[in-house]
């Protein structure tokens, strides 16, 4: 088994990034630590196609600190975004939520029954949960920290100051008609395209007000809290800025020095983050990467306060495999979570290790997933025994563990559809399910089933969670006297068969 805390250096993807990324840094920031970047918006479950936002860039920073470099990564919790829609199959959730749709989701009240004070740390709690379990080392900024403290308040009246500067760079892509969104495969329904959609924040307007001019700042109602609001003047001098707002009517006027509820449009926002953290990489999904889009543009306007566009590779749909069922049943898209209950992190980092970020997968909730246990097995015997190839072996090294040390894995890891099968026929019994497990190996019974842990589990939630009931194996504790009475003489003479062999 390779050490885990060396570097990987090989032709993998991850290698190529590391060796950019780290002499971009020399040049743009000497002797300062690598800055990598991620951004997330907790504006509803955060899916598994998010989930590559992150874990592009964790593994390039990973393979850095590797290397002896310091590195960190930044997670940008875009919490204090427009709560934008009620999402579908959240529990505890109804269409009372939309009265809130315009306010930040740090206003947005939790889920019913939640432990938490709003939307937007219930949904980070459960991101924060995950990428614990899958060895995700990182630094988070929350963005309502960022902008009602006043970190942000000479960024932002820098952007006031060049708003002619600003609009004249979006202007140049107003008018262009947006191309046509190539299907990279076909959805299998609605969940699945808003699996292929990254957070909505490409979407969002650039700050165009129409007669009143432009205004790159977005203010939140001082009376409703929504920002529903339209911008009628500002005073570059003062830095009075005077709103309304179209939601409830009010209108005030405030010192944007002193003032510090409100954000930059996304547009702006994302580049003068660039600017402010000193990003050198951050990858980005599709809706952020055709022309004219979030990154596109973001690349000039950086120049405006005077950075640089980051290393951003485009990454590709990540897939579901058994979505159909899913969503049907849950209303939404899979989470990391979700994936974790199933499986193990380390097949989880492997899935995204293995494939370069302009590639697609799929993650299996369905049968699938045994076949991927096996291939996954097939590999660490590879590696253990010296067989497997330079890029096969970077990516196990990279899912098996971190630049910290290796991840907690399953002591005795029995093949995946093994554990499935003997979970479903013993249901539930601990002892059954060890006995089984033991005869499959005499000479080396299983002590205890934490031996075949947590692989066991995992096996033994995807059998509950996602094998429909009627595939299920059901023990009965009585006969079915019916079904024997109507057994032929062969039917019976082949059950005392079966009987006389057990």
């Amino acid at each position: 088994m390779p050490i885990v805390a060396q570097s990987t250096e090989t032709t993998d993807w991850v290698s190529r990034f590391a060796d950019e990324v780290i002499a971009e840094s020399e040049r743009r920031a000497p002797g300062k630590p690598v800055v990598v970047a991620s951004g997330l918006s907790p504006s509803g479950p955060i899916h598994l196609g998010n989930l590559r936002e992150v874990m592009t860039p964790h593994l390039v920073a990973d393979e850095i600190r590797r290397r002896g470099h310091r590195v960190r990564h930044l997670i940008s919790w875009d919490d204090y975004d427009r709560y934008r829609k009620v999402p579908a199959g959240v529990e505890g959730v109804d269409e009372t939520w939309s009265e809130h749709i315009g306010k930040p989701l740090t206003s947005v009240p939790a889920p019913k029954g939640s432990p938490y004070p709003s939307w937007a740390e219930h949904f980070k709690a459960a991101m924060v949960e995950s990428l614990a379990e899958l060895g995700v080392e990182f630094d988070g900024i929350s963005q309502t920290e960022q902008y009602t403290s006043g970190v942000y308040r000479e960024q932002i009246l820098h952007a006031m100051r060049h708003r002619g500067d600003i609009d004249a760079i979006l202007d140049q892509y107003r008018t262009k008609k947006a191309p046509a969104k190539k299907q990279q495969q076909k959805a299998v329904d609605e969940a699945e395209l808003e699996a292929a959609e990254g957070s909505g924040a490409a979407a969002e307007d650039d700050g165009s007000t129409g007669s009143t001019g432009y205004f790159p700042y977005k203010p939140y109602c001082g009376n409703c809290e929504k920002d529903l609001t339209t911008v009628a003047s500002y005073d570059d001098d003062t830095t009075e800025l005077t709103y309304s707002c179209t939601a409830c009517g009010f209108s005030e006027t405030v010192r944007l020095s002193e003032f510090n509820r409100g954000k930059l449009v996304w547009k702006v926002d994302w580049p003068m983050r660039w600017a402010y953290e000193g990003v050198i990489f951050e990858p980005s999904g599709v809706d952020h990467s055709s022309p004219g889009s979030s990154f596109q543009v973001g690349g000039q306007i950086v120049g405006i306060f005077g950075g640089e566009q980051p290393i951003g590779p485009m990454y590709a749909f990540v897939g579901i495999s058994g979505m159909a069922k899913m969503s049907s049943s849950r209303g939404g898209v899979p989470t990391p979570a979700d994936a974790l209950k199933i499986m193990e992190p380390q097949l989880l980092r492997w899935l995204y290790a293995r494939r370069r970020p302009n590639q697609s997968f799929k993650v299996a909730f369905d049968q699938e997933i045994q076949r991927l246990y096996d291939e996954w097995d097939r590999l660490d015997a590879k590696v253990t025994e010296g067989s497997a190839l330079p890029g096969d072996i970077a990516a196990h090294s990279r899912a098996v563990g971190t630049a910290g040390g290796a991840l907690p894995r399953t002591p005795r890891p029995l093949p995946y559809r093994t554990l499935a099968s003997v979970a479903d026929i013993t249901g539930g019994h601990a002892d059954q399910a060890l006995r089984i497990l033991s005869d499959l190996d005499p000479d080396h019974p299983l002590a205890s089933l934490d031996e075949a842990r947590p692989r066991y589990d995992k096996a033994e939630a995807w059998i509950s969670l996602h094998v429909p009931a009627d595939q299920r194996t059901i023990v009965r504790t009585e006969p079915d006297e019916e079904l024997l009475k109507s057994l032929d003489e062969q039917g019976r003479r082949s059950l005392r068969l079966l009987v006389d062999g057990l």
